[in-house]
């Protein structure tokens, strides 16, 4: 008999040959001060299908996207998917290596993913739509 608390299968995701590259470079040097981040990133890099640059679809959420999605806690929110150099929660802009930030790689419009926040608590999202990076039009 299954138990009712199991979590949902992941949904399939893809990520671009050269996002994969870099970001299981920044995955590796996470690893040493940040286990349990890293260890996030890691595996969904491992999940994911990796896709020829040139073979991405531009509504699938890929580095520097921008993301509108509608969490379990509310509104829906418009967010850009960056590294964490870059990151400024303020202006919209959320780390690859935030919960939230792992859980969107990957993820197309009609797609649905549960994740875990820092304090334990599981949550899940939708993603309704996602703009290209170099002119934020829908995809």
């Amino acid at each position: 008999m299954q138990e009712k608390t199991k979590a949902r299968r992941k949904p399939n995701i893809k990520i671009s040959a050269t996002d994969h590259a870099r970001l299981s470079t920044l995955a590796n040097t996470t690893a040493e001060r940040n286990a349990e981040v890293a260890d996030e990133l890691f595996a969904e890099l491992d999940r994911a299908r990796v896709t020829p640059d040139s073979s991405m679809s531009d509504d699938i959420v890929q580095m520097g996207s921008t993301v509108e999605f509608k969490p379990d806690t509310g509104e829906s929110k418009t967010v850009t998917l960056v590294f964490p150099g870059d990151a400024d929660i303020s202006a919209g802009k959320v780390s690859i290596l935030t919960p939230i930030g792992t859980a969107l790689l990957g993820l197309a419009p009609g797609q649905s993913i549960q994740w875990t926040a820092r304090d334990g608590r599981t949550h899940e999202l939708n993603v309704i739509k996602v703009y290209r990076s170099a002119d934020s039009e829908p995809a």
